[in-house]
């Protein structure tokens, strides 16, 4: 799927997505971008760990073979940044 999408654009994963390009290849449900707004406030996320979330959920996306990000998506890629941020205070 990421082959299709980037085509010959230089890039090859969606970790590889320059910012200014994020919006065209992350289409997502509107409950899905009303989800990631509200993260975004209620865990003081900065816009890096926005970038990152957009980029991982449109990975597992990939993954389902779904064209859009859904909100399963967007919550599962939460939990991995969680996840991130704990290893980070622990290790």
């Amino acid at each position: 799927m990421q082959e299709k999408r980037f085509g010959d654009r230089g890039i090859f994963t969606n970790a590889e997505i320059p910012g200014r390009a994020l919006a065209d290849v992350t289409m997502m449900s509107p409950n899905a971008g009303s989800l990631l707004e509200q993260a975004m406030s209620r865990l003081s996320l900065s816009a890096r760990a926005y970038t990152r979330i957009l980029k991982l959920a449109r990975t597992i996306a990939d993954l389902e073979g779904a064209d859009e990000i859904a909100a399963v998506h967007i919550t599962e890629a939460i939990q991995y940044r969680s996840l991130d941020r704990k290893a980070d205070i622990c290790g």
